[in-house]
């Protein structure tokens, strides 16, 4: 069957970034201690829909967490096509490390300034601005779905309700909005996290043959696993796009009550692992497991391990559909071929690959390595190309090739 060349919807650009700027003034951190959520965030995004004629699904998944979907039919047979985003930011951490407000959302420079500017409230802009730009412009083949998900900065909780949907087994492919530096992003790190509890006996701080201490215990568990680490990274090197393994200790507390002079009864210690296919998750917590076990015979403080979250690597062919759709939009948009690359972290394609099946690619605008640091920003014009492009790559996708206009 032969495509029908079709002249590429124009998006309201000043629209988009006026949304964008929006969006970063919201502070969208899950922060219990100050009971917040990204609730504002999410009612933006459906308010913004609304604004374009769009029916969104708002969906309270629990307390304040709210999935905000919306599905634009074409009009004719076709492909189902998810845009994906979230709706949360990371917390701006000590404001006094930002040179400027970090929801001020400003622009300078060329660049908008601010929390969530790159991770990842430009790419929900871009999303929707795009999919409004195709829905305007009249009929086409098959279904968009539009999904600004909760939570995808702690456990995924909408994108794992999402996957269990009904609508998620429709879907055919997802391309996942998430800042990569204008890299088509085809395999994700997995991500293993881990909580690990020593209980040892309380004595005072001068007689410590009295106790036994979970924080000397924990300090030789963290040192063997750090040898533990190295071994894996040796045993599978170091992959293309994703680099090395890494088994990273993030949090660590001793006792309920802090006092000097006490030996505290009990410990913990928190790893992010970030593994590479061909890892096995249940072989690394097997590991750890034994190695705390072999610091119990030595010390006497007994261990739990215990699995938060587990997330596993993705992949997929550069010949995906999906993959293609991407690829060749780049080329039309931006006259040149987009790098492969891999996503350091994990993103919600994760869950919506593992749980529902969906094949994801990741790209998105904003610099891969500025997310969850002090004075994030995104260039303007970073965020209008990624748009532009998703309206050629979601054209493609759907069975269409689109053209520049002119």
């Amino acid at each position: 069957m032969r495509h029908q060349a079709v002249t590429r919807p124009r998006i309201d650009h000043s629209g988009l970034i006026a949304f964008a700027q929006e969006l970063v003034r919201v502070r969208s951190v899950n922060d219990t201690s100050m009971g917040t959520t990204e609730a504002d965030a999410s009612f933006t995004v459906a308010d913004k829909m609304r604004s374009f004629g769009w029916d969104p699904t708002v969906e309270e998944i629990e307390p304040g967490r709210f999935n905000v979907v919306a599905i634009l039919d074409g009009g004719q047979p076709g492909k189902t096509l998810m845009f994906e985003g979230h709706t949360d930011v990371v917390t701006e951490g000590d404001t006094d490390e930002w040179t400027f407000d970090p929801y001020g959302g400003d622009l300078v420079d060329g660049h908008l300034r601010g929390r969530g500017s790159a991770d990842m409230k430009s790419g929900v802009a871009a999303m929707l601005f795009a999919t409004r730009a195709i829905v305007d412009a009249g009929p086409f083949p098959g279904r968009i779905v539009v999904g600004a998900l909760c939570d995808e900065e702690g456990l995924m909780i909408g994108a794992k309700h999402f996957a269990a949907s009904d609508l998620a087994a429709e879907v055919d492919g997802a391309f996942i909005c998430e800042p990569e530096a204008g890299e088509v992003c085809i395999t994700q790190k997995g991500a293993l996290r881990l909580l690990i509890e020593a209980t040892g006996k309380m004595s005072h701080g001068a007689m410590p043959s009295q106790g036994l201490n979970p924080i000397v215990a924990l300090g030789r568990l963290q040192r063997d696993i750090a040898v533990y680490e190295s071994r894996l990274q040796a045993e599978h090197g170091e992959h293309p796009h994703l680099g090395l393994p890494y088994v990273t200790p993030t949090v660590f507390h001793a006792g309920s009550v802090v006092q000097m002079n006490v030996i505290p009864s009990d410990a913990l210690m928190t790893l992010d692992v970030r593994t590479l296919a061909g890892i096995n998750h249940d072989e690394v917590r097997e590991q750890i497991s034994a190695l705390a076990a072999a610091v119990t015979t030595d010390t006497g403080v007994r261990f739990s391990v215990e699995t938060i979250d587990d997330r596993p690597p993705t992949s997929i062919s550069e010949h995906h559909p999906v993959v293609e759709a991407v690829v060749a939009a780049h080329r039309e948009v931006l006259g040149e071929t987009p790098k492969f690359g891999g996503v350091p972290g994990t993103t919600d394609g994760t869950i919506l690959w593992r749980d529902a099946g969906i094949p994801v690619v990741v790209y998105g605008p904003g610099g891969k390595w500025i997310a969850h640091q002090a004075d994030e920003f995104v260039e303007v014009q970073d965020m209008i190309r990624h748009a532009d492009v998703y309206v050629a790559a979601a054209l493609n996708f759907l069975g269409q090739i689109a053209t520049a206009e002119g």
